[in-house]
């Protein structure tokens, strides 16, 4: 889930609109996932189409890393500080943080406030959970405000966890990693991507793949910290030693590239070969193949004022699409467990509906709710 970091940059250096459109085709891919999720959960089955849409989660990390070093790593010599920093990104973050925590306090109290197996949840648990939410206070597993009984962090809005890691990295960027040079930063990025493959490989968390980090526990602490310090710090250091290359149609070649990625179904594992070959396969996307298309999307030159606009609505829209539609998704999911219902074929209809009407929130929420919010804020804490 994710994860999505939204853009960072600074009115006097270039833009990478590509990487703002790619930064939308996976939230809308993400999306799509959660769809099909739904089918899974209701039925009890795998999820069957894009497979790997969680892998969206490590690519928006080193996206992260990419722009927040680009933008910021030159800036702190000059007259930026720690507290300038970490108010520029709780302005950039959180009102859609807030926004996604509210929704889901709303969707779930118009499901009749029970959890998955039907116990009623009392309003205070409700409030409470919605203000843990808000604050990033991830619930405990079994706890009264874990109010929906799945174990999650975060259990209003399901891909808070993965915002929660973004949070961290923002901290440990700022307190620690801009500080490395870049031999120190090469060591990070190839001590964390031993710990990647090796968690993937021998699926540390017996999930069968590295969709790990949205519950609070230690296997999925740890691998929602590898998940986060692997592609996160790849990003910067790509960032530090950047050099483009002549691509054209990047935007395209990369959208593609990653839609194939999601939709290869899940590889099975054989018996014979004693690392788990799903794990290969995530960490050749994370090591290899996502640090290529960051590269290759950095290098692009959007050169017509449509395909600029696309790339702009996209990257404009990926955060709040990505902080508010889970929320939505969990009335999509109970309507589905009430009527029986496991097919895309038996419900395209409504779940074609379901994801319009997450991008319509989305850019409601964007125009009338976070651009007004961070305007406001930034006019009034930041220099």
């Amino acid at each position: 889930m994710s994860n999505i970091s939204p853009s960072v940059f600074t009115d006097t250096k270039a833009h990478y609109h590509i990487l703002d459109g790619l930064r939308g085709v996976a939230a809308l891919i993400v999306v799509w996932y959660h769809i099909f999720e739904g089918y899974a959960f209701a039925g009890g089955t795998h999820i069957e189409t894009l497979n790997h849409g969680y892998l969206a989660v490590d690519f928006f990390f080193i996206l992260s890393g990419f722009v927040i070093a680009y933008a910021y790593d030159d800036r702190w010599k000059k007259n930026l500080t720690n507290k300038e920093f970490f108010k520029r990104r709780l302005i950039r973050l959180q009102p859609m943080v807030v926004m996604g925590a509210v929704l889901g306090a709303i969707t779930f109290m118009m499901q009749g406030s029970v959890q998955w197996d039907g116990t009623k949840i009392g309003l205070s648990m409700v409030m409470l959970s919605m203000l843990c939410t808000m604050f990033f206070i991830p619930a405990i597993p079994g706890a009264n405000y874990e109010v929906r009984g799945n174990g999650e962090m975060f259990p209003l809005n399901g891909p808070s966890w993965s915002l929660f890691f973004e949070y961290i990295g923002n901290i440990l960027y700022a307190l620690f990693i801009r500080r490395l040079s870049n031999k120190a930063l090469t060591t990070l990025v190839v001590v964390m991507g031993i710990a990647l493959f090796l968690y993937a490989t021998f699926d540390v968390s017996g999930y069968g793949m590295i969709g790990v980090g949205w519950t609070l526990d230690w296997v999925n602490f740890i691998g929602g910290m590898i998940r986060l310090m692997f592609p996160f710090s790849m990003g910067m250091l790509i960032a530090r030693n950047f050099k483009p290359v002549k691509v054209k149609g990047a935007f395209w070649i990369c959208t593609l590239v990653l839609i194939a990625i999601f939709a290869i179904p899940f590889i099975e594992n054989v018996e014979l070969i004693p690392l788990h070959l799903n794990g290969i396969f995530e960490t050749f996307c994370i090591a290899v193949l996502f640090p290529i298309l960051l590269i290759v999307g950095a290098s692009g030159q959007i050169t017509d004022a449509k395909s600029k606009g696309i790339c702009t609505f996209l990257g404009n829209i990926s955060y709040p699409l990505y902080a508010i539609h889970y929320p939505i998704m969990y009335l999509f999911y109970a309507w589905l467990i009430e009527h029986q219902l496991f097919t895309f074929a038996a419900t395209w209809q409504v779940a074609l509906g379901v994801y319009a009407l997450n991008v319509l929130v989305a850019y409601l929420c964007l125009k009338y709710y976070d651009e007004p919010i961070r305007r406001y804020l930034a006019k009034k804490f930041l220099k």
